[in-house]
């Protein structure tokens, strides 16, 4: 990382619930129900935070997808450096492979580096880029994208065609709402979308996942 600035200090971002209340959370690296087995380095708590920026455009993602009929369901926002360190020591190192039933069947995780789905250096870090999905009002469950959020697969990839096509049009209408207020989508996955005009483009955080920790540095 010597090539980028990091740093501890969270006073450039917020809290999404207290831009969109109304959004599911759903912080799967706080929980052991992720690629990994465990909780994942960085995260104290399960909160979505994220730049004021970025809270906003997600304010206007929610009016949209509202009137469509649906909520948005989180599964990540800022992740710290640690996190990342955390992903790719278990990716290179670690010999435990007890999720990959569930995240990674088709793969070897060695591979989950050079496939792209996991990144040495993410874009979450720097603050800009969710990991979300809709959530349908009417029936109470989540949308069928056509494979679960970090399926390590080409499955995940927005322009798969191997699914039915309401799964695929289901993606469609996530991406085109996201598009529509300034995110821009990754080919690898169609759960993760990055603000284009994000505010720290060559700056990556390190600060924990913790309500707590932004109260602190604001008093």
């Amino acid at each position: 990382m010597s090539s980028y600035d990091y740093t501890l200090d969270p006073s450039g971002f917020v809290l999404l619930s207290d831009y969109v209340p109304q959004v599911i959370q759903e912080i799967r690296y706080f929980s052991t129900y992720n690629f990994v087995g465990e909780r994942v380095d960085g995260y104290e708590e399960p909160c979505a935070i994220i730049t004021p920026e970025a809270a906003r455009a997600l304010k206007s993602v929610s009016n949209e997808a509202n009137v469509l009929g649906y909520r948005l369901k989180i599964f990540d926002a800022y992740r710290p450096v640690s996190a990342v360190r955390h992903f790719v020591f278990w990716a290179l190192e670690d010999d435990d492979v007890r999720m990959k039933p569930y995240f990674y069947p088709e793969i070897d995780k060695t591979d989950t580096i050079p496939l792209g789905y996991i990144a040495k250096q993410s874009s979450h870090s720097r603050g800009s880029t969710v990991d979300l999905t809709l959530f349908d009002m009417k029936t109470g469950k989540e949308v069928d994208m056509g494979s679960p959020f970090d399926f390590f697969g080409e499955r995940s990839h927005p322009d798969y065609r191997g699914i039915t096509d309401e799964q695929y049009e289901n993606r469609m209408t996530l991406q085109r709402i996201m598009v529509r207020n300034g995110f821009e989508p990754y080919e690898c996955e169609w759960w993760h979308f990055t603000l284009k005009n994000e505010p720290y483009p060559d700056t990556y955080f390190a600060f924990p996942v913790s309500s707590a920790y932004l109260r602190r540095t604001r008093v």
